[in-house]
């Protein structure tokens, strides 16, 4: 299988590679350093897997660069790699998309088995996130309690969000992305009234208790 790895950390991507390598089935043909990155190396490669960490400041997240690579290249299979064992990442990954969620303090053999299970078209799942998706499938037929309001944040939202928070501007963020300054305003009047907060002071906070921003 041909793999492509994307993590902000250098030594990261070295060290996933040489385990991945190692392998007689499997073979990494290119590394990235972010969303934007990995997305060019899946169009460039086209390969079978994407391992892709979730954080990966100040680039493009693995969180975006999912959503965009499953839906223009529905053939590379993405499998993230996170510190993170929160389930609203778990679920927010599995509805972009994602077909593996790993931690990082896993043993190599867990990645290993991880990345044959999702190239034979399975979905491989943390241990100790399985627990969580359980859960969530019995709340979901046992409950009518509104959703957290960040499961209903759109990707660019999401995108959007802590970038808001680290004190950019309109018009800095609307060059980052790509997009009019007019638009970004009205993503982040959205974003402010989904989750019903006032002030960016409130933002951050919210930012952080989500884990989105990594300085």
């Amino acid at each position: 299988m041909k793999i492509v790895i994307a993590d902000d950390h250098a030594v990261v991507r070295s060290g996933f590679a040489m385990i991945l390598n190692y392998q007689n089935d499997m073979e990494v043909v290119a590394t990235a350093a972010d969303g934007i990155e990995a997305y060019k190396m899946v169009a460039r490669h086209q390969p079978d897997i994407l391992l892709m960490d979730l954080s990966m400041p100040p680039g493009e997240s693995g969180l975006i660069a999912t959503a965009k690579i499953n839906e223009d290249f529905p053939n590379t299979k993405i499998v993230i790699l996170t510190m993170f064992d929160d389930e609203e990442y778990l679920f927010h990954v599995l509805k972009k998309g994602a077909r593996g969620y790993v931690l990082k303090n896993s043993p190599d053999e867990e990645l290993v088995t991880a990345m044959r299970m999702v190239y034979q078209g399975g979905i491989y799942i943390h241990p100790k996130m399985a627990n969580s998706l359980v859960r969530e499938f019995v709340n979901k037929y046992q409950t009518t309690d509104e959703s957290d309001p960040f499961q209903i944040l759109t990707t660019r939202e999401i995108e959007i969000l802590p970038l808001v928070a680290k004190g950019y501007g309109n018009k800095e963020i609307a060059e980052m992305l790509f997009i009019s300054v007019k638009t970004v305003e009205s993503y982040k009047a959205k974003l402010m009234e989904k989750l019903n907060l006032k002030t960016r002071p409130e933002l951050v906070e919210y930012a952080l208790k989500k884990k989105l921003l990594d300085f």
